[in-house]
């Protein structure tokens, strides 16, 4: 049995499907791309994982209705380096979790629902969704705290599983959380999305979980941490993630330490070299995506570490700008900067109209598509959030914003309202006119 059905079947749902037509009256069409826009998160949060699976098979590119999930699905193949020209889209999975009361859970579950609502690739670039939490967090992991606590999800734990709040433990006697999260890969990449995870390597930001022993903080001179580090990794990509992107990448062998924001040392530039290469050939996946924070400015030096692309200081608001720098990296085939839309440390306060500009410069400022730069988007530039709060401040602390203690109240209470609906749509109109460029 295929892992989507295995996740149907662990909640009581049936596997055979007929056409959604609540998804029908939503889509936005691209040629044979199709996905939902002009929505609220909420609408989607609020459905159940077979309403979820059923409007995936509905929006099929392919054009054919599976009344059974298939039992063979293929990431979208843009050859070995898709992650040069890819759009990065981070969501936020513990924020869209199940807040009920004080309690944080099945953040994977919510993902997927989210899922119709990511448009899907086009034809001369991938789109790849990135999930913000994967491991525990190191305080208050499986728990909502009050805003003005911190909760990060820059501090994990190794060797202790994964998250609360992201992996649904009810359910793992019937399917177990990698299995979960190869179910989700396999949604996505049959709504033709690729998938990949943040991950951090500040070694005062990562604990080592001791069974019966208090956790130690990781040390990356420890071959014991350093091998489990590029193990649970590499589990990870085994359940079908595609891309990992990597937190403080830019100051990796002590580069530009000034400037540095994170907590402990950081590993050497030939054990980072090593750890990507290990991750790739244990795999034995040659397609993944490498993706650093910050590391642009210095081509040959992430080139050479094995990234594929990083978040750049090119000016995002900047139509001539952006097309000049993609001309400049039109030849670049194993890596090149990429335009941020926003990233996990935007403080908000700004404009649907600038965040617009940003998105239509990621997606159309080149000479020609194939010379496309990467872009790095947030979950708040597809669904805006409420106005008192942020990306980061998300990433910080996991507030509910529940008005009963209610899950659906908190999603409800998460994003803005119908303004957000509206942005939702001229964000879909503009991936429209992408497609099949």
């Amino acid at each position: 049995m295929n892992t989507v059905n295995k996740l149907l079947n662990a909640y009581n749902e049936d596997i055979i499907f007929t056409p959604d037509k609540w998804t029908q009256e939503r889509q936005f069409v691209a040629g044979m791309k199709k996905w939902i826009a002009n929505i609220l998160p909420s609408e989607l949060l609020k459905r159940s994982l077979k309403e979820c699976v059923s409007s995936l098979i509905t929006l099929s590119e392919d054009g054919i209705f599976y009344d059974k999930f298939p039992d063979e699905i293929s990431s979208p193949n843009y050859s070995d380096n898709w992650g040069v020209r890819a759009n990065y889209i981070e969501i936020n999975n513990r924020a869209i979790a199940q807040m009920v009361g004080d309690k944080c859970r099945r953040g994977l579950l919510s993902s997927i629902k989210i899922l119709p609502a990511i448009p899907p690739s086009a034809k001369s670039w991938a789109n790849c969704v990135i999930l913000s939490q994967i491991f525990p967090n190191i305080y208050g992991d499986g728990y909502n705290k009050p805003a003005e606590e911190e909760n990060s999800v820059y501090g994990i734990k190794l060797n202790g599983g994964y998250s609360q709040n992201i992996i649904d433990y009810d359910i793992k006697d019937k399917i177990l959380p990698t299995e979960q999260f190869r179910a989700f890969n396999d949604l996505a990449n049959f709504h033709g999305i690729k998938t990949g995870f943040r991950t951090v390597i500040s070694a005062d930001q990562i604990k080592v979980v001791q069974p019966d022993l208090t956790d130690i903080t990781f040390d990356w001179n420890n071959q014991e941490h350093f091998e489990l580090f590029i193990n649970e990794h590499v589990k990870l990509i085994n359940s079908g993630f595609e891309a990992i992107f990597i937190d403080s990448a830019k100051h990796i062998g002590g580069y530009d330490m000034i400037n540095y924001t994170g907590v402990g040392a950081l590993p050497t530039y030939e054990q980072m070299q090593y750890i990507i290469h290990e991750i790739r050939s244990r795999s034995g996946n040659t397609h993944l995506s490498f993706v650093g924070e910050k590391s642009t400015g210095d081509f040959e030096r992430y080139k050479n570490l094995g990234l594929n692309t990083g978040t750049g200081f090119i000016n995002p608001d900047d139509f001539n700008s952006v097309k000049s720098e993609a001309i400049s990296y039109k030849y670049s085939l194993e890596y090149s900067p990429g335009v941020e839309v926003s990233n996990d440390n935007d403080e908000g306060g700004r404009t649907y109209e600038e965040r617009l500009n940003r998105i239509n410069n990621s997606l159309f400022a080149y000479e020609y598509p194939s010379d496309k730069l990467a872009s790095f988007m947030q979950m708040e530039d597809l669904f805006p959030l409420r106005y008192d709060t942020n990306t980061h401040h998300l990433m910080m602390s996991n507030p509910t914003y529940s008005t009963d203690g209610g899950m659906e109240s908190h999603w409800e209470n998460l994003f803005t309202k119908e303004d957000g609906r509206e942005y939702n749509k001229k964000v879909g109109e503009l991936f429209v006119h992408s497609m099949n460029l």
